[in-house]
C-alpha cells in the first residue's frame, strides 16, 4: 500500500536527505567501511520501498539513488582522508614543511590566562588543504590573524593526528609566522576590508557593544568580552554570535522588501545578489555556506510564501551540501541549521496560524512563534553541546528579537561605508548603538534570573535524552485523556520549583561566611560582613563570566575591598567584571607591580570606574561589620623582577577572623614566601586556602604551622600544570585537614562550626559536610572565643 503524505508539505526528498546525512556521520564517527554500508542499506531500502509500493514512486527512486551514491562519495572521501601519507606521517609526529591554501578565516581560540600570560586570544585555528588534503593548522594569532582565505602560504610545522568527526587528514602545529605569503583572491581582499572596517568603526561604542556587533553582523568574536559570551550562553542568545541562515534572512529580506516595487523577479535577483555579497563579507566557510543555503530556503518559505517548497528544498540543500562536503555531517552547526529550519518551515506557520484564529495580531503571532520555535526545536542539540539547558531562552529571545535585525542591517550598512568614509561608518554605527546596547542588557538581565540555566548531561547522551524528554511531552499533550494530567505536573512542577530556586534558593547557605568560587583554573574567594549583600573579596579568578556568575549567586552588591594578591591573570582576569554593576570601595595589591600589563590593566579599570587603588603594609588592619583581616606579609622590600616566582612568592597574605574562624589567605606564595612568614606571625587559622592552586612548591612545616581544619583548593578541572599536588594533598589531610576542590566540588562554603556546603557549577549536588574536630584544640578548657584571642596577647598573658 502506497503511503501518504500530508498535503501542506512534500515530504519525498526527506528520507533521501536523512539517508545522506546518515552515511556522513556514519563515515566521521566510524569508519569509511561503516559509511558504505549505511549507504547500500539505505539503497536497498529504497529498492524494496519502490517494488512494494511503500512509498510513493518518488520517494523511493529518491533514496534508491542517493544511498549507493552517498555510499561511494562519503566512502571514498572518508577512505582518501584516512589513508593519505599526512596521516601516517601525522601518528608518527613528524615535522614537514607544506605549501597550504587557507579555506577558512583564522578563527581565535580564546585562553584565559595563567601566571604572567595575559589572558585573550593568544592562538588560532585555520583549515586548509594541502597535497589534496585537509589540514587543520594550529597557530599564533599575531602572526597568523590577518591571513584570509584563499592565500597560499609555506608553512613549517609538527603533525598531529586529527581530533575525528571530519575529513582533516592531520592537525599541524605551527610555532612561526607563515612565510612566502602570496596575495590573495581580489573579492577576498575586499571583504577582509569590509571587515577591519567595521571593527574599527565599532570602536566608538563602548567595549562591550564594541566586540558585540561585528559578532552579529559577520560572526567576528575575537574583541568580545568574556562575560558577554557567558551571559549570551546563559541566556539562550549565544546562536545570536555565529553566521547563520537569520543572518542572511535578514539582509536578503531587507534589500528584497526595499526593492520589491520593482516587481517580484527584480527583487528576488537583488536578494540574491544580496546574499552571495554577505557570504563574500563574510568568508566562504563552510559554516556560512551552509547558513546560505539554509537562509535561501528560510526566504523562500517565510518571504516568497512558497510554503509547500520549503520542505523540498530544505532536504535538497542537505542532499547537495553533505554529498558535495560530507564534512558537513559532523558539524553541531550544520544540525542547528537544519533542526532551526525545519521548525521555522514546520511548526511557526502552524503555531502562528492557532494564535491567529484566537485574536492575536498576524505581526505579533510571528514575532512569538518564530524564535519560539526555534528554541524549542534546538535544545536538544544544544543541551548536548554545552551540558545545560536555558530556561529563559525562549523569553530573552522573544525580548531581544525586534532588535536583531537593525542592528545586523546597520552593521552590514556600516562595513559597506568603511571603505569610502570611515566617518560616515562610525554614524551608521551610533546609530546602531542602542539596539546592540539592548541586546547586551537582556543577555545580562536573562542570565541573572536565579536558575536561569540548568545543568544536563552534555554529548550525545544529553541531546538524546532531552529529545526523548521532549518527545514524550508533546505526545502526551496532542492526547486528550493525557494532556490535562501533563498540565498539571508542568503547572505544578513550576509552582514548586521556581520557588525553592528564586524566592528561598538553596544556595547561598543560610550562615556562610567564607566562599571559595569555582573559577577554574584561578582564585577568588569571598569573605561575608554582617552586612547584607556585602562581602571581601580576594582575586578575581582568570575568566570575568565565572567570578560575575559566583557573586551574584551570592547576591553580592557591594564590595568595601577588592583584594588582588598579586598581578597574576588567574587572579586579576575577572576584574572587569567585579567592578562593572556594583559599589567597589577600593582595590588593594601589592608592592610588586608586575607583570608590566596586569599593572596597567588593573590601574585602567580602576580609573574608569573611578575606584581607589591602594597599597596595604605588613600588619596593616581592616575592620569591617563581623570581618577582621590583617595582612601578613610580604614584608620583604620588593625586587622589580617579572619572573612567576617572584611575583608568587610577593603574594599578599592576609588572616580574616570571621564568625567560622580564622582564614589564612596566602594568594601564591611558593618556598621563599612561605619560609618568610614561619616564625614571623601565628600561622594558625581553622581555613587555609592552599597556596598556589596546591603547587608542589609548598613547605610541608608551613602547612603544618597553619593546622587547618579546612583547606580549600582553588584549581581547574584537567588543568596541565599537575595542580593540587598528591604530596601536598597528603601532607594536609595527614594533618587531620578536610581538602576540598573546586574542580570536584564546585563552589565551597563554610559557615560556622567547620561546616562546609559544596555546589557544582550546574546547582546540583548539593552537599553538607562538617569537618573533624582538632582533638589538640579542644584539650584544655573551653574559656570563650574572646579570651582566647586574648590568650596570645602579652599584656592579657601576665
Amino acid at each position: 500500500m502506497a503511503g501518504t503524505f500530508p498535503t501542506t508539505h512534500d515530504f519525498r526528498l526527506v528520507p533521501a536527505a536523512a539517508a545522506v546525512w546518515a552515511t556522513a556521520l556514519a563515515g566521521l564517527f566510524l569508519s569509511w567501511q561503516t559509511a558504505v554500508l549505511t549507504g547500500v542499506t539505505a539503497g536497498v531500502l529504497g529498492l524494496l520501498a519502490w517494488r512494494r509500493a511503500w512509498w510513493t514512486r518518488t520517494c523511493a527512486i529518491a533514496l534508491l539513488i542517493s544511498g549507493p551514491v552517498a555510499a561511494i562519495w562519503v566512502g571514498a572521501a572518508v577512505h582518501r582522508a584516512e589513508t593519505h601519507p599526512l596521516r601516517q606521517a601525522a601518528d608518527e609526529g613528524r615535522t614537514t614543511t607544506l605549501t597550504a591554501e587557507l579555506t577558512t578565516r583564522p578563527k581565535g581560540i580564546r585562553a584565559e590566562g595563567f601566571g604572567g600570560t595575559q589572558a585573550g586570544v593568544g592562538n588560532v585555528v585555520i583549515r586548509a588543504t594541502a597535497d589534496g588534503a585537509q589540514l587543520v593548522v594550529f597557530a599564533p594569532a599575531d602572526k597568523w590573524r590577518d591571513l584570509v582565505p584563499g592565500q597560499k602560504v609555506t608553512v613549517r610545522g609538527t603533525l598531529a593526528p586529527p581530533r575525528g568527526g571530519d575529513l582533516a587528514s592531520a592537525l599541524l602545529r605551527v610555532r612561526g609566522p607563515p612565510q612566502h605569503p602570496q596575495p590573495p583572491p581580489a573579492y577576498q581582499s575586499w571583504a577582509a576590508e569590509l571587515r577591519d572596517g567595521l571593527r574599527q568603526a565599532s570602536k566608538v561604542l563602548d567595549a562591550e557593544e564594541a566586540g558585540l556587533l561585528p559578532a552579529l553582523v559577520v560572526g567576528d568574536t575575537e574583541q568580545m568580552v568574556p562575560r558577554i559570551e557567558d551571559e549570551f550562553r546563559t541566556a539562550g542568545l549565544a546562536h545570536l554570535l555565529a553566521v547563520s541562515g537569520a543572518n542572511l534572512a535578514i539582509i536578503s529580506g531587507a534589500v528584497y522588501l526595499l526593492t520589491r516595487r520593482l516587481g517580484p523577479r527584480p527583487a528576488a535577483g537583488a536578494a540574491f545578489v544580496a546574499l552571495v555579497g554577505f557570504v563574500v563579507l563574510a568568508g566562504p566557510e563552510p559554516s556560512v555556506l551552509r547558513a546560505a543555503v539554509m537562509g535561501a530556503v528560510a526566504l523562500l518559505a517565510l518571504v516568497l510564501g512558497r510554503q509547500r517548497s520549503a520542505v523540498p528544498g530544505l532536504a535538497a540543500a542537505v542532499l547537495v551540501l553533505v554529498l558535495h562536503d560530507p564534512a558537513l555531517g559532523g558539524e553541531p552547526g550544520f544540525a542547528l541549521s537544519v533542526v532551526a529550519t525545519a521548525a521555522l518551515v514546520l511548526v511557526a506557520p502552524r503555531w502562528a496560524r492557532a494564535l491567529k484564529r484566537r485574536g492575536v495580531p498576524n505581526g505579533l503571532a510571528e514575532a512569538i512563534v518564530v524564535p519560539t520555535a526555534a528554541s524549542l526545536a534546538t535544545a536538544p542539540l544544544v543541551a548536548g553541546l554545552s551540558g545545560q539547558v536555558s530556561l529563559v531562552s525562549v523569553v530573552a529571545n522573544l525580548v531581544a528579537g525586534p532588535v536583531v535585525a537593525p542592528a545586523t542591517v546597520l552593521g552590514v550598512a556600516a562595513a559597506a561605508v568603511a571603505p569610502i568614509s570611515s566617518t560616515a561608518a562610525e554614524v551608521v554605527t551610533h546609530v546602531a548603538g542602542p539596539a546592540v546596547s539592548w541586546l547586551v542588557l537582556v543577555g545580562r538581565q536573562a542570565a541573572s534570573v536565579p536558575g536561569a540555566a540548568v545543568g544536563w548531561p552534555d554529548g550525545w547522551v544529553g541531546a538524546v535524552t532531552l529529545t526523548a524528554v521532549t518527545a514524550a511531552v508533546v505526545l502526551l499533550l496532542l492526547l486528550k485523556k493525557t494532556r490535562t494530567l501533563v498540565v498539571a505536573v508542568l503547572i505544578g512542577g513550576f509552582v514548586v520549583l521556581v520557588p525553592m530556586r528564586v524566592v528561598a534558593p538553596v544556595w547561598p547557605p543560610d550562615g556562610w561566611k567564607v566562599v571559595s568560587c569555582d573559577v577554574g583554573q584561578g582564585d577568588a574567594l569571598v569573605l561575608a560582613t554582617d552586612t547584607p549583600d556585602t562581602a571581601v573579596l580576594v582575586d578575581t579568578g582568570p575568566d570575568p563570566g565565572a567570578v560575575d556568575r559566583c557573586l551574584k549567586t551570592l547576591g553580592i552588591k557591594k564590595i568595601p575591598l577588592v583584594v588582588l594578591t598579586h598581578l597574576h591573570a588567574d587572579h586579576v582576569g575577572g576584574l572587569e567584571a567585579v567592578l562593572t554593576g556594583r559599589a567597589v570601595g577600593a582595590v588593594a595589591v601589592g608592592p610588586l607591580k608586575e607583570p608590566e600589563w596586569a599593572w596597567r590593566e588593573v590601574a585602567t579599570l580602576a580609573r574608569a570606574q573611578r575606584v581607589r587603588v591602594i597599597e596595604p603594609q605588613a600588619e596593616e588592619r581592616f575592620s569591617l561589620p563581623g570581618l577582621e583581616m590583617e595582612v601578613m606579609g610580604p614584608r620583604r622590600p620588593p625586587v622589580a623582577e617579572d619572573g612567576n616566582t617572584t611575583v608568587n612568592d610577593y603574594s599578599l597574605v592576609l588572616k580574616a577572623h570571621t564568625r567560622a574562624g580564622r582564614v589564612l589567605l596566602t594568594g601564591d606564595v611558593e618556598l621563599a614566601g612561605q619560609a618568610a612568614l614561619l616564625g614571623e606571625r601565628d600561622l594558625n587559622a581553622e581555613v587555609l586556602k592552599v597556596p598556589h592552586h596546591g603547587s608542589r612548591y609548598s613547605l610541608p612545616a608551613f602547612l603544618k604551622a597553619v593546622r587547618p581544619r579546612v583547606a580549600l583548593v582553588s584549581v581547574g578541572a584537567d588543568n596541565r600544570y599537575g595542580h593540587p599536588s598528591p604530596h601536598v594533598v597528603d601532607v594536609l589531610r595527614t594533618g587531620g585537614a578536610l581538602v576540598l576542590r573546586t574542580d570536584k566540588d564546585g563552589d565551597l562554603a563554610v559557615l560556622p562550626g567547620n561546616r562546609i556546603v559544596r555546589r557544582r557549577r550546574d546547582g546540583l549536588g548539593q552537599v553538607v559536610q562538617r569537618a573533624l574536630p582538632d582533638p589538640r584544640r579542644h584539650a584544655g578548657p573551653r574559656v570563650g572565643a574572646v579570651a582566647n584571642e586574648l590568650q596570645g596577647h602579652p599584656v592579657a598573658a601576665r
